[in-house]
């Protein structure tokens, strides 16, 4: 079959054959149709996920559209390595097997499937959120962060908070839903003290960060710094994504002084079953009423010319 191949960690994957997967226990065999280029495709790709084998050749992909052998249209995950998504066949564990709504084309439920995951997930099964909390969503102008502000005022968030970097974006999501926008790009102190008036003022319960690194020092420090005479309030704080640095200076005084709970959002920290069930119930609201969200699709073929394009605010999703 054609397939786009990872040979080497420091190069984009080729267009190329590779043998066609064969099912084992527990696998179905799927024909693809879409897949979506997200960014733990590119991590796994160049080695630095902490979900890497560091085998090589494989096939890149983590998720995809496709239909089973009964004609049954699903998106899928699960594959074993050397498979991915990112080819004509693949093979799809049993258990995460989605229906896919007739609302939903291929391309869009291939594209935004993962993303969308990233803030449902972290809502419901790791802060358990409910409706009329608050949230602030550190990240908030990228793709994910952006269908986590949908996402967020569909659940019933009282509030909602949007940091990021890009002024067209961060206006964009006042129409989506951000009670407040926040840039990101203002000297330390300024950040801090627009962060602290968020949680002084109108109060945050659940923070969703998708950047790490600085960004996040600035919340931790405006959740900490707030007077001994004050009741420290519950933060829950889900760590998603490192875009901005993988590691922080947490400083001790930030959990002594405050109700902060700091929690994880992925692979591993959520299971597989909540992961599965978070999809269906997205993909049931998705296809009820489409959320703002955009996808280019590309031939497969041009994997090797694409995979390092930039495609601000948008999903780049590939078809065999």
């Amino acid at each position: 079959m054609r397939a786009a191949v990872v040979h080497s960690f420091d190069a984009p994957p080729t267009y190329t054959t590779f043998a066609d997967p064969i099912p084992q226990a527990d696998e179905l065999p799927v024909t693809i149709a879409a897949a979506g280029l997200h960014q733990i495709v590119k991590s796994l790709a160049n080695g630095t996920h902490y979900g890497s084998t560091g085998e090589l050749p494989f096939i890149p992909g983590v998720d995809g559209v496709g239909r089973l052998e009964d004609g049954k249209r699903v998106y899928f995950g699960g594959a074993r390595s050397p498979y991915g998504t990112f080819a004509e066949r693949g093979v799809a564990a049993s258990w995460m097997c989605v229906p896919v709504p007739d609302g939903l084309d291929d391309a869009i439920a291939a594209g935004i499937a993962n993303p969308a995951m990233s803030s449902w997930v972290a809502l419901t099964a790791r802060a358990k959120f409910v409706a009329a909390e608050s949230v602030l969503i550190l990240g908030a102008t990228g793709v994910a962060g952006q269908l986590a502000v949908q996402i967020a005022k569909r659940r019933g968030a009282r509030r909602i908070v949007a940091a990021g970097r890009n002024p067209e974006a961060l206006e964009k999501l006042k129409s989506l839903g951000a009670d407040v926008v926040i840039s990101l790009e203002q000297e330390p102190g300024a950040l801090v003290a627009a962060f602290r008036s968020e949680f002084a003022g109108a109060g945050v319960d659940i923070v969703l960060d998708y950047l790490w690194g600085r960004p996040a020092e600035a919340v931790l420090q405006a959740i900490s710094q707030r007077g001994l005479s004050k009741a420290a309030p519950r933060v829950r704080f889900v760590q998603i994504g490192a875009s901005a640095g993988v590691t922080i200076s947490l400083h001790a005084a930030s959990l002594r002084s405050s109700g902060l709970e700091l929690l994880g959002s992925g692979f591993g920290s959520a299971s597989l079953d909540q992961i599965k069930i978070a999809i269906g119930e997205f993909f049931e609201e998705a296809a009820n009423k489409p959320f703002n969200f955009s996808v280019k699709t590309a031939p497969l073929s041009d994997v090797e010319a694409l995979w390092n394009r930039p495609e601000p605010g948008t999903r780049l999703v590939f078809q065999p």
